[in-house]
C-alpha cells in the first residue's frame, strides 16, 4: 500500500480544492474533474459524495478503483477504496472541524454520503 509523505500530508489537510476525477469506463481516459470536501483522517485522505451512492463520480471511482486528483495546484495519480467502517466517526469529526460554517455540512454527515465515504490514497509507483 502507498501512503502520503508528511510534506504532502501538510498541503492536503490545508487545500480545500479538491477536484477528482476517475478514469472513464476505458480506465485510460479521466473523468471530468469535479470539485468535492476531503479530510485527512490518521493520515489517509477522504472524501463523500453529496449524492451518496448516486453520485456519478462515485460510481466511477468504485468501479475503476484509480484516477487523478488535482488539490492545492498539484495533480496525483491516485487509488480509491471504500473507506472501512471505523473510520467514519473520525471522518465525521473531521468534516464537523473543517466545514464547520458551511450550511452543507449537515447533509454530508447524513447516511447517504456517510456511508459512500471513499479513501484516497496515492498510485503505487511502476518504475
Amino acid at each position: 500500500m502507498t501512503t502520503w509523505d508528511a510534506a504532502r500530508l501538510r498541503a492536503l489537510a490545508a487545500a480545500d480544492d479538491l477536484h477528482i476525477s476517475p478514469y472513464r469506463e476505458d480506465g485510460r481516459t479521466y473523468g471530468t474533474p469535479t470539485w468535492i470536501w476531503s479530510v485527512m483522517v490518521s493520515g489517509d485522505l477522504y472524501v463523500r459524495p453529496y449524492n451518496g451512492h448516486n453520485s456519478r463520480w462515485y460510481r466511477a471511482a468504485l468501479s475503476q478503483k484509480a484516477g487523478r486528483i488535482r488539490i492545492g495546484g498539484t495533480e496525483h495519480e491516485v487509488a480509491f477504496t471504500p473507506a472501512d467502517d471505523t473510520v467514519l466517526d473520525a471522518v465525521d469529526d473531521a468534516y464537523r472541524v473543517k466545514y464547520a460554517s458551511s450550511p452543507y455540512l449537515e447533509p454530508m454527515l447524513h447516511s447517504g454520503p456517510r456511508s459512500a465515504t471513499i479513501r484516497i490514497t496515492p498510485a503505487a509507483q511502476t518504475d
